[in-house]
């Protein structure tokens, strides 16, 4: 009989399931259940009901178990990642109370301005959490409610984020572990423990709402009988403590000791490193996470990458192929069409009231191919500003590990190469997040029997490169985007006030 593992990763678009053998690694089935934001909220917000992740799992873990032809005794094990920061507010009851504000959503600038000011600015929240307070975050989240929705914040028992509520669901209990915790701006990354500073800062006794803090190799709970049955599963299988998809990412691309640099191109865009110390940016630009190992995540993160380009595949009405060979026409630098990819705001640099903005639109550039590349290039370029920022705090990268939708292109795997000047490889397994997963409930499964088990063990056991899809920079190119990436820093800062003003037009 087979020891199979099962790893989750709920995201902002879809929910992927992965059944995996302990002893190989390898996936034996996987399947997907897709869905969508809540239409026709006000601008920036970005909501979702946790109903949509609960039933979305269900389906993808059925559906990976069959293509597995797994036996319910066969898997025991269960490890969860999910979108980082959404706010999923629970009553007494273990009920949600309304839909959850996801990591997207901006409409929490003033919250943010609020809590930063209390805190004496940006130096003393970098003091009091290690991190700027930012509108993808929860924290600002939960001030929202309690200014806007003052019956629903009454009725708030629990504070839970989007990975934590289905581990609330497959077993339970509500606990919550140091990475996800970290993305919340209430835990102080330097000591991992809830920040007096900030509860002080929310008030409404908010102590009192959050789950216990486990460490990252501890158990979330047990499946319970209830969701066992509806999952066709044996109630009691391990339910790891999960992580959310950036710190699961991290395992599942083996980024789980210092010196290797991740880059997903997903709906967002996000890269980071392992770290033995923290990493905290003066600046607040990025991110000074725990990881989901017991370490930390120093961390960028674009609100925009797949987001631009599938918007702009869509509305031309392209396949993927076509899409990628069109933008292939048109050579480096898209001559001079340049894409400020702040469609839903920005977060690095933190731009929350940001539109998208194309500059350099002319009868020459004015065609499919020209935008294309420009889409591809713009979204990478903006990431790109986050890593030479994370360069600059000692954190380098000579390899980039690829994941993500975008991460399956071919000319885009060449130009992250070239605006990043570095090698870039991809994984064998692709689903890094939901891979991640699954070798964090190994890990965890093998602890709770009494092994002596690593973590960077298993991924340098189980994670390899898929060496046939390795893109190297180009010097011309390398130079090319270098003198694109001027530009585009520049439009953004030139370009601020207006997007104030602009989004004060939009709301009136």
């Amino acid at each position: 009989m087979r020891t199979l593992l099962l790893g989750i990763d709920s995201g902002t678009q879809s929910t992927k399931a992965l059944v995996v053998e302990a002893k190989s690694g390898k996936v034996f089935g996987s399947a997907s259940a897709v869905y969508d934001l809540i239409h026709h909220l006000p601008p920036g917000a970005k909501e979702q009901h946790p109903h949509t992740w609960r039933a979305a799992t269900a389906t993808a873990i059925k559906g990976a178990l069959k293509q597995a032809k797994a036996r319910a005794a066969e898997v025991v094990a269960i490890g969860v990642s999910g979108q980082q920061h959404g706010f999923v507010p629970l009553d007494k009851a273990g009920e949600v109370i309304r839909p959850a504000k996801l990591w997207c959503d901006t409409t929490t600038i003033a919250e943010c301005e609020e809590l930063t000011a209390k805190l004496g600015g940006l130096k003393g929240t970098s003091k009091a959490v290690g991190n700027a307070i930012l509108p993808g975050f929860t924290v600002p989240k939960i001030l929202w409610l309690k200014k806007h929705e003052p019956k629903n914040f009454a009725r708030l028992a629990t504070v839970l984020l989007p990975h934590d509520y289905l581990n609330f669901w497959l077993t339970g209990q509500a606990v919550m572990e140091y990475g996800d915790a970290s993305g919340t701006a209430l835990l102080d990354v330097r000591k991992r423990k809830w920040s007096d500073a900030v509860l002080k800062a929310v008030g409404g006794e908010l102590a009192a709402k959050l789950p216990r803090l486990i460490s990252s190799d501890q158990p979330a709970g047990r499946l319970s009988a209830a969701t066992a049955r509806e999952l066709g599963l044996n109630p009691g299988v391990l339910v790891s403590a999960g992580g959310g998809d950036n710190m699961m990412g991290a395992i599942g691309t083996g980024n789980t000791r210092a010196g290797i640099v991740t880059a997903s191109f997903g709906t967002s865009g996000t890269i980071y490193a392992c770290a033995d110390q923290p990493v905290v940016d003066p600046a607040g630009e990025i991110a000074a996470f725990c990881d989901s190992t017991n370490h930390w995540l120093p961390l960028l993160c674009t609100m925009n990458v797949t987001v631009a380009t599938e918007m702009m595949r869509k509305d031309f009405g392209y396949t993927h192929e076509q899409f990628e060979a069109k933008a292939a026409k048109v050579p480096a630098g898209a001559r001079g069409l340049l894409l400020l990819p702040y469609l839903e705001g920005e977060r690095t640099p933190n731009v929350p009231d940001g539109c998208g903005t194309m500059i350099g639109i002319h009868p020459g550039t004015f065609t499919a191919s020209h935008y294309c590349r420009a889409a591809f290039e713009g979204v990478t370029l903006g990431m790109n500003y986050g890593l030479r920022r994370l360069a600059e705090l000692g954190v380098k990268a000579k390899q980039i590990r690829a994941t993500g939708g975008g991460a399956k292109s071919k000319l885009w795997r060449q130009i992250m190469a070239e605006v990043f000047n570095a090698e870039v490889v991809t994984l064998k397994v692709s689903e890094g997040a939901a891979y991640g997963a699954a070798l964090q409930a190994l890990w965890c499964w093998r602890l709770q029997k009494g092994e002596r088990a690593s973590i960077a063990n298993i991924t340098d056991q189980f994670v390899t490169l898929n060496r046939a899809e390795t893109a190297e920079p180009d010097a011309k190119n390398v130079a090319v985007y270098r003198e694109l990436q001027a530009l585009q820093d520049d439009l953004s800062r030139s370009l601020r006030g207006v997007f104030k003003r602009h989004r004060v037009f939009v709301v009136r």
